[in-house]
């Protein structure tokens, strides 16, 4: 069985509150010591923020401070919104880039990619517009979970998540050596 992590608390009211969450400021910049300067902040935990009836979703605050002056949101698999920092789109799109044109997948993820991708500076209150188009490949309506992945959040529809977390699980610790295979827990 499988236990949710929705901000450290219980109720349906923790839903909203993003100031507090299962991991510490701490935790959410964990980086091997006198590397912090280095290394990328870690986006981590997951959060199930409302959407508004404009298409606005309040960032948690923790993410708000690592994303800075704004972010991108772009296409990602498994028909969810990649939320990535400026720098890291900058990153992967150069990484893209330098793929030969002759390569015919590549030229078809860069289309895809790159003519999804919106800039986005986040609102007062943290909020970021997900745009229709967007909002539309990911089936993203009323309930929503954002959640951290190291360099970028993911927004994914709720329903959609909690089936693909369900398929995942079971296989979750037998692909652990494929993926981990030099990292010991």
């Amino acid at each position: 069985m499988r236990e949710k992590n929705d901000s450290g608390r219980g109720g349906a009211d923790a839903s909203s509150d993003f100031s507090a969450s299962t991991n510490s400021a701490s935790e959410n910049s964990v980086s091997p010591a006198g590397t912090d300067s280095l290394l990328p902040p870690l986006l981590l935990g997951t959060y199930t923020p409302k959407i508004d009836a404009k298409g606005r979703v309040a960032l948690p605050a923790k993410f708000r401070q690592q994303l800075g002056s704004g972010c991108v949101l772009a296409r990602g698999q498994e028909r969810c919104i990649y939320l990535l920092p400026f720098a890291e789109f900058r990153r992967i799109a150069a990484q893209i880039q330098r793929t030969s044109l002759s390569n015919k997948a590549a030229r078809s993820y860069l289309r895809v990619f790159l003519s999804g991708a919106v800039d986005q500076e986040p609102d007062k209150q943290g909020r970021v517009t997900l745009p229709s188009m967007l909002r539309d490949y990911a089936h993203i309506s009323k309930d929503i979970v954002v959640i951290g992945v190291g360099t970028r959040a993911e927004i994914w529809n709720k329903a959609d998540w909690d089936t693909y977390l369900d398929q995942q699980e079971d296989g979750y610790s037998d692909i652990a050596d494929d993926v981990l295979p030099e990292v010991a827990f």
